[in-house]
């Protein structure tokens, strides 16, 4: 459903957030360790999170990605807009350009349900959310 870099950047913003709650900062291949993700692609993918607002980021030796109490309340349906758009919330299943309720698709009626489903989740779920359960091994952010 998401893009690969869709998916990087829902774990690095979370991961951005577990491990910079006591003030420090990441560089870009800390973060891409700590997301299994290749280190170009992720330097890319901060450096537009950063443009959006997602995460906050310091130039020079001392520098690195970070998050404030701004940050951590963004959503998970702000990162998968800022990288992928909208056409996960909008979209058809089929990627059809015409799909609509005139018009639908073959899965069109169950898609919109599993669409509706997984917009309400992500517009409900905060970045911040996840530090306790990342911290008690609960969650993963990482295939082992």
């Amino acid at each position: 459903m998401f893009s690969k870099a869709c998916e990087y950047s829902i774990r690095a913003t979370i991961f951005i957030a577990q491990k910079t709650k006591d003030g420090s900062r990441l560089s870009i291949k800390e973060i891409a360790n700590g997301v299994d993700s290749p280190e170009h692609f992720m330097g890319k993918i901060l450096t537009e999170l950063s443009r959006k607002g997602l995460v906050l980021s310091v130039k020079g030796p001392h520098g690195g990605f970070f998050m404030d109490e701004k940050c951590l309340k963004h959503t998970l349906a702000d990162v998968v807009t800022a990288i992928d758009g909208n056409q996960l919330f909008t979209g058809c299943g089929l990627g059809l350009k015409s799909c609509n309720e005139h018009k639908p698709c073959p899965i069109h009626d169950e898609f919109k349900i599993v669409r509706t489903k997984l917009k309400s989740l992500l517009e409900t779920t905060r970045i911040g959310e996840f530090n306790e359960s990342l911290e008690k091994g609960l969650v993963f952010l990482k295939r082992s």
